[in-house]
């Protein structure tokens, strides 16, 4: 399973220098991981902030299970070092995405839960997530709020979203979306386009206020 968590897609059709015959890519494990980390991470928040409504606690869980936060845990852990990944793809830089590096983190929390239940998954969730978890004094404002909301505080009115690219299967595809305020724009990526939306909102909200 952990040779399943740590094989990117690409390396179902890499030949010779791919997998065994029968490899699996991460794809599945991500879908099921997916649910593990929504299911301890609410957990941990509703425990965490026993007064605060459902509105709060959803704003600081989607910020912490969104695949920026997921991809700066993996690249503190190593993930992108360990990743299996198609000679091409990896030249093209694939293991320095945000969504692939998070969806293998995904996949490795449904590893460890299949393999050893859900109580190690919950204690190496807290202790990955801690000083993100921390860090959030106040429940943060969702990405495209928080840049519509500096956007119109200059007169720029409303930031502009158009969809880049989609790429990838059905059953698992990825969305490239780019977002314009003023004459300022960035590009983010997801596995829907609303999460697109949300990570290109984010990285222009950077840049704009760096």
């Amino acid at each position: 399973m952990l040779a399943e968590a740590l094989t990117h897609r690409s390396m179902l059709g890499a030949g010779a220098q791919g997998a065994r015959r029968g490899r699996l890519s991460n794809e599945r494990l991500e879908f099921l991981g997916d649910r593990v980390l929504g299911l301890l991470m609410a957990e941990w928040l509703a425990e965490r902030f026993p007064t605060e409504a459902e509105g709060a606690l959803g704003r600081r869980l989607a910020h912490l299970v969104a695949a920026p936060a997921l991809a700066a845990i993996a690249r503190e852990n190593g993930v992108a070092e360990v990743l299996a990944v198609a000679e091409g793809e990896a030249r093209a830089g694939v293991r320095a995405r945000d969504n692939v590096l998070a969806d293998a983190l995904e996949a490795l929390l449904a590893a460890l839960y299949l393999d050893a239940g859900l109580g190690p998954a919950r204690e190496v969730v807290r202790r990955l997530w801690e000083v993100a978890v921390t860090a959030q004094a106040a429940p943060p404002k969702d990405a495209k709020t928080a840049l519509q909301e500096w956007a119109q505080a200059r007169g720029l009115g409303l930031p502009g979203y158009a969809l880049a690219s989609r790429s990838g299967p059905s059953h698992a595809p990825s969305f490239r979306v780019r977002v314009r305020a003023g004459e300022a724009e960035a590009e983010g990526e997801g596995t829907t386009r609303r999460g697109a939306e949300q990570d290109a909102a984010a990285r222009l909200l950077e840049n704009l206020t760096k």
